[in-house]
This record gives structure tokens, sequence and C-alpha cells, in this order.
């Protein structure tokens, strides 16, 4: 799992999996997570989980390495599924934005003025994308965040060789 722009509530979601996530680890090696605060993954994964919107240049690069190394993508959450909440900001441009938090802002720090950070801060894209606009997709968890069901319905699902098949009495959309 990763986690781009975005709140971590989908991580939560997969913890609230409880004892249904021990049964599965029989099945399943969690190899990238926040839980195990790996950076790039070390080997080829066949389920790979995303949560958070695209919201910097890398979250893309992340997002793309991850593309590359999963057999099976889903976007869980509503950030990845549809910008969520960070894409607010693509009712404005980034200059306002920008200008917003660092320039105008009531709680800068002072002697910052007209500052805006550079260093060590990746470079910001012109908008907050859901996953699937930056590469191929193949299953979508909405919800903000989640239910743990949904979650461990499709994996469970998917670590079982059936179809994916989402009830919608586990599907949310709040």
């Amino acid at each position: 799992m990763i986690g781009l722009c975005g709140c971590w509530g989908c991580t939560l979601s997969f913890l609230d999996m409880d004892s249904r996530l021990v049964d599965l680890l029989g099945k399943v090696t969690i190899t990238r997570s926040s839980i195990t605060d790996i950076k790039r993954i070390p080997e080829r994964c066949t389920i790979g989980f995303v949560e958070g919107g695209i919201a910097n240049e890398e979250n893309i690069e992340t997002l793309e390495h991850f593309r590359e190394n999963c057999d099976i993508l889903i976007s869980v959450g509503a950030c990845a599924v549809w910008g969520g909440v960070p894409a607010m900001r693509n009712q404005v441009s980034l200059t306002e934005c920008l200008d917003e938090a660092y320039i105008s802002s009531t709680t800068r720090p002072p002697g910052t003025e007209n500052v805006i950070p550079h260093i060590d801060v990746p470079r910001i894209t012109t908008k907050v994308y859901p996953a699937h606009e930056v590469v191929k997709m193949d299953y979508f968890i909405p919800g903000c965040p989640p239910d743990g069901d949904a979650i461990f319905k499709v994996l469970d699902d998917l670590v079982n060789g059936r179809e994916v098949d989402l009830p919608t009495s586990v599907n949310r959309y709040d």
C-alpha cells in the first residue's frame, strides 16, 4: 500500500480488517506500507493499494513505480478515486494557492514575507489528480475512508481467485 496526498484514513481502514488480516497473512506478504515504512517495492507485487491523490511530482514518480511493479492496482478512498479533499485546491490556480499558503497567510512566521519554500519540497503539480488520471487502475474502492469490510472483501476475492464483487452494502460514497 502506498499513501500519497491524503490523510491516511484508508490505512486505518485497512487495519480495521483486524484478525481477518491476520488470517490472510498465510497468503499475503506485506512488502510496502505505512506500517513497514519501506520507500521502494523490493520485489514485484501481485496486488497494490493506492490511497491519496496525486499533488506533486514525487507522488507521480511513486505511483508510476508502483504501477510498473504491481500486477493489480486498486484505488482506495475518495482521494485516490476522485482527488478528494486535496482536490479542492483545483478551484484556484497554483499561484493563488501558494500565495494563500505562504505569502498572505495570517499564520506565516515573522521574517518569511514573500518566501515560498522550495528546498526539500517536491514540485507541486498544477492540480490534484485522482490515481487513474496518472496510471491505469484495475479496481476502485470509494469512501472517505472506505469501510474495512470493503477493503477486506476486495482483497479476499483477489487472494482466493474470485472475481471482485463489492456489494453496495459495504460500499460507501461519503
